[in-house]
């Protein structure tokens, strides 16, 4: 790698790593796991960057990387104990993040209870902002495999949250 590449790397890196490391968070559920699973993709990105034809590709290339890689620790350790705990609150002061916080809370341990890839759909979906067709490009599958997730993912935390999916398009009475 030349030196143009490895300052172009350290610019992304630069750039990127507060976001990819939000995305780990919310992949794995944890910060330490989350600090080692950006660390894990960063250096395969940092590996395959000399052959990535397009540096503007190499935030999709990596997030690909991350979700795989979540998703590889996830049926290699599935015996590891998870961690239970919750992020910081807010001060109380902060009424409108505070009640974003509560309700997170609630719904943190019903998305860490879902199948690996279909959390990983609804982080690149709803966190991340990405397309049905950049989702499917990220997580290596197709569009329709994505909805399927999605769909399911959507019905299982409504189910557990008590919400109401009778007359839902994905509602159990379809």
């Amino acid at each position: 790698m030349d030196q143009a590449d490895r300052d172009a790397f350290a610019a992304f890196v630069a750039g990127r790593s507060t976001s990819l490391l939000r995305s780990a968070y919310l992949l794995v559920g944890a910060r330490e796991r989350a600090e080692d699973l950006v660390q894990s993709a960063l250096v395969k990105t940092y590996l395959a960057w000399p052959r990535l034809r397009d540096p503007g590709a190499a935030e999709a290339y990596t997030r690909r990387v991350l979700v795989t890689t979540a998703i590889s620790w996830w049926r290699r350790r599935p015996y590891l104990e998870r961690p239970g705990d919750v992020p910081d609150r807010p001060s109380p002061a902060d009424s409108d993040a505070l009640d974003a916080t509560l309700d997170r809370d609630l719904l943190w341990p019903h998305l860490r209870a879902l199948p690996a890839r279909q959390r990983a759909v609804l982080v690149c979906r709803f966190y991340e902002h990405m397309s049905l067709a950049e989702t499917a490009e990220t997580l290596g599958v197709s569009v329709g495999t994505v909805k399927g997730y999605l769909a399911r993912a959507l019905q299982t935390l409504r189910l557990r949250l008590g919400v109401d999916t009778t007359n839902h398009p994905t509602g159990a009475a379809r």
